[in-house]
């Protein structure tokens, strides 16, 4: 590696952190806006989305910069081809975190309901999917990126328990219908962060060992 290079992939993991903390933070507003039900936070997070839209295409275009000017190979190649995805899988986590909070305004609207799945522990076990992912890309750990690939399969459980849990209660309350296919689509949108979380997490798998796993592990 150049030293031109190294400071140059240096920046982009320096961008690529501060990009990967300010997601984390909109997914945690977002979950605590439809927890209590915070109009404002709500919206808050709903406002977030350009900012996160503008980081992600400039570190796109940092990445292109450095592929057509300096040629990376190797290990170098491998680093600015992960920062891309991950990047990506970033932004759309980011996504889906302005789409609870878009939910929660919509919620607000109807007669309130309590939620009617297990919104506190899937929520938080897609936090630490998401957090555990991050941190793994942060110190280039193996183990950790496999653990959040591990979670993956208890987090679709979750859902498909979701699934069934909704479903009975728009049974039993029909009038409720438009409140309880919201959380439904919650549930969904958790379902969608968790999936990313695990692109990620197998990304680092690939930055450190230079093979995919994808649809392996």
């Amino acid at each position: 590696m150049t030293s031109h290079i190294a400071r140059e992939t240096e920046k982009l993991k320096r961008r690529l952190l501060t990009l990967s903390a300010d997601v984390e933070e909109t997914y945690l507003m977002a979950v605590r806006a439809l927890e209590e039900m915070d109009e404002t936070l709500a919206k808050q997070v709903a406002t977030s989305d350009d900012r996160i839209d503008r980081q992600e295409v400039d570190l796109e275009e940092e990445c292109l910069k450095i592929l057509a000017l300096h040629q990376p190979v190797a290990n170098d190649l491998r680093f600015i081809v992960s920062v891309l995805k991950i990047n990506n899988d970033l932004e759309r986590i980011a996504d889906m975190s302005v789409n609870i909070a878009e939910r929660t305004l919509d919620l607000l609207k109807v007669q309130p309901i309590e939620i009617p799945f297990e919104f506190n522990s899937m929520s938080q076990k897609v936090y630490s999917m998401v957090k555990k992912s991050l941190d793994s890309l942060v110190n280039l750990d193996l183990h950790e990126a496999h653990e959040v690939i591990a979670l993956d399969d208890e987090v679709d459980a979750l859902h498909h328990k979701s699934y069934g849990m909704v479903i009975e209660q728009i049974r039993q309350q029909p009038d409720r219908i438009e409140a309880l296919i919201s959380y439904l689509v919650v549930s969904r949108y958790l379902e969608r962060i968790a999936d990313l979380a695990t692109n990620i997490a197998e990304d680092v798998h690939y930055l450190i060992e230079g093979d995919i796993v994808r649809h392996i592990m």
